[in-house]
């Protein structure tokens, strides 16, 4: 162990992962470029590196890419990365108001906290929780799903049924294309662009950034309030409204940890149920979706906390928790590595280097963070919309297409963008949709496995509803469903005793 963490602290290994942390974050910020393209581009380069530098390059590459998408969230209502998504319901109001810098710095210190959580769970008790994934087959991730779906409860800020209206257009747009279970194609209308169905890093730039772009033109107000200044980033008040929401950050980072050594959750998953669990037990409820600062805690710190949580499954058990894993795990590799249980016995060595160096990355997000926030924040405010919308405009439409150099993909973004601006005016919301879009394959792919499984034993009711953990799930499902109505009921009580008395 301490020749693993001298060995992570040389100034080699420390300058990779500080410049890991710095193309992470500013790939993440920008719209389309995600964490899995970020790592992807440098995979090549850590080749020739010894095999701990270059899983520290990588790791840092990553950690800051997730990190890096809460700027676009925060300051443009775009999550940079799916794993942003939910950092949008109350950062971007934060920064109506005036407060980004504050935004942007409590998410730097929740993403830092978060990732912290989820190194230290994968340095102290990888085997153990690579365990609770085994235990997780089709049915589980349908039930997971389902959960997922339930959270629109919550996202709909009030208007459940449009909430659910949302989710099930998002559904639907995830039929789209080949079927995730048997190849079937489906709702392509002889076009064969639409066989690979609808990406979603496209999808997630129209549906969230494309409304802002068409209010931005549309209106003739500010952006977002201008920074004040000499007030800098506010790390005083950043860190005392943090201290008071601790219990949310420890809370959150375990949630995020957990969902990262699910296989195919991902930091989307994650920051949303970490966000529904903030609301559920916060008493201002009414604050979220409004500028709420423990929205934008439980978000940053649960997909931070992913990153050393997905580790856990990709070393221990050669599953990707995530696709970036499933890339770092491919370089693995070529390294030579063989992973597995024996893993932390036979490259003992090379992997508490890679663990330790992910802690340092961790931390040196910090500072990074805190002075790239500070510059997006004040540049972002000061300039003026006539060249902020069209400079946002390229952008969206480079992110699109950089996904698979495709042309089909900006303008499946422009429509679906056109579509949720017309959606936005009859108020419905843009997460619902995307919640649908990302979770419909995981659903159905776990549905129909299930029911394969189920048909094969004779017992399909038994597979669905005869398994511990998706009995919790189903559970936790129903709680999450129930309480929004529970809370109102009580609410409305507590009112009319008030007036009574």
């Amino acid at each position: 162990m301490i020749d693993a963490l001298l060995s992570a602290a040389t100034p080699f290994n420390l300058m990779l992962a500080l410049v890991g942390v710095v193309l992470g974050t500013i790939i993440g910020a920008l719209p389309g470029l995600s964490a899995t393209m970020a790592v992807a581009v440098l995979v090549p380069f850590t080749f020739t590196m010894d095999p701990a530098s270059g899983l520290i390059a990588l790791g840092a590459v990553y950690t800051g890419a997730i990190y890096g998408g809460a700027y676009a969230a925060i300051l443009v209502n775009t999550p940079g990365t799916p794993a942003a998504i939910a950092t949008a319901l109350d950062g971007f109001p934060m920064a109506k108001r005036g407060d980004g810098d504050l935004a942007v710095t409590i998410s730097c210190f929740a993403s830092a906290f978060g990732g912290i959580i989820g190194a230290m769970a994968l340095l102290i008790v990888a085997p153990p929780l690579a365990t609770i994934a085994l235990k997780f087959g089709p049915v589980e991730y349908f039930w997971l799903a389902i959960f997922g779906l339930s959270l629109i409860a919550v996202l709909s800020k009030g208007a459940t049924l449009k909430g659910l209206i949302g989710g099930a257009l998002g559904l639907g747009l995830s039929t789209i294309g080949s079927a995730v279970v048997g190849g079937d194609v489906r709702y392509t209308f002889g076009n064969p662009v639409l066989l690979g169905g609808i990406h979603i890093i496209p999808a997630l730039i129209g549906l969230y950034c494309v409304p802002v772009l068409l209010n931005m033109v549309a209106t003739q107000d500010r952006h977002i309030e201008r920074a004040s200044e000499g007030r800098g980033t506010r790390i005083p008040e950043a860190l005392g409204l943090m201290w008071r929401s601790k219990f949310n950050l420890v809370r959150s980072s375990v949630v995020g940890t957990v969902v990262g050594i699910l296989p195919a959750a991902g930091g989307a998953v994650a920051g949303l149920v970490a966000y529904s669990e903030a609301r559920r037990t916060s008493k201002n409820k009414d604050q979220f979706g409004k500028g709420a600062v423990d929205g934008v805690i439980a978000s940053e710190s649960a997909n931070s906390a992913t990153v050393g949580g997905g580790f856990v499954p990709t070393l221990v058990l050669g599953i990707p928790g995530t696709p970036p894993d499933a890339i770092i795990l491919g370089a693995l590799m070529v390294q030579g590595i063989r992973v597995g249980p024996q893993l932390f016995v036979e490259q003992a060595s090379t992997v508490y280097t890679f663990i330790f160096g992910l802690l340092f990355a961790t931390i040196l997000m910090i500072p990074v963070g805190l002075l790239i926030g500070r510059t997006a924040f004040r540049t972002i405010s000061s300039i003026p919309k006539a060249v902020l919308a069209p400079a946002i405009g390229v952008l969206i439409m480079i992110g699109s297409f950089a996904v698979e150099q495709n042309a089909t993909h900006v303008v499946m973004m422009v429509i679906l963008g056109a579509f949720a601006w017309v959606l936005l005016k009859f108020g419905f919301e843009a997460s619902p949709i995307v919640l649908g879009l990302i979770l419909g394959p995981i659903a159905e792919q776990g549905f129909v496995q299930g029911y394969l499984i189920g048909n094969a034993a004779g017992n399909i009711w038994g597979e669905f509803f005869g398994r511990p953990i998706s009995l919790a799930i189903i559970g936790f499902t129903f709680l999450t469903l129930l309480w929004p109505l529970w809370s109102d009921r009580k609410g409305r009580a507590a009112k009319g005793e008030t007036l009574y008395e």
